[in-house]
């Protein structure tokens, strides 16, 4: 049975609270898949980094990753540099399959939620 990893990729910040949201969605997605390996990386400010949780990931035995970047909207970070990262780690884990998923704000879904929740607001 091929083992999937999942990374949720976000900035990253000073503040150590900051980080409270993304850990929320890595407990959700272990509770809807309790068989997935989840992790949580942070492009700069915040601990552990990309490649750190991809090295954990394929340790475990990970033969697929995942890449959620966890963005609204799609900068400099999630256009150029994310890119560069990934491909780093495809020439480091060649046998591992690895998708980069969009930016988790391009998604129609999530656009959708924040409106209703916008709009529940008023």
């Amino acid at each position: 049975m091929s083992r999937h990893g999942v990374i949720l990729f976000a900035h990253g910040s000073r503040d150590p609270s900051w980080s409270r949201p993304m850990e929320a969605v890595a407990t959700r997605v272990r509770q809807l898949d309790p068989q997935a390996l989840v992790r949580c990386a942070y492009l700069e400010l915040t601990t552990p980094d990309l490649p750190a949780c991809a090295a954990e990931l394929v340790a475990a035995g990970a033969q697929a990753i995942t890449i959620v970047p966890m963005f609204l909207g799609v900068g400099k970070h999630a256009r150029e540099d994310l890119p560069h990262l990934v491909a780093d780690l495809q020439h480091r884990y060649p046998r591992v399959a690895w998708h980069l998923q969009g930016a988790i704000g391009e998604d129609t879904r999530v656009t959708d939620l924040l409106a209703r929740i916008a709009l529940s607001a008023s």
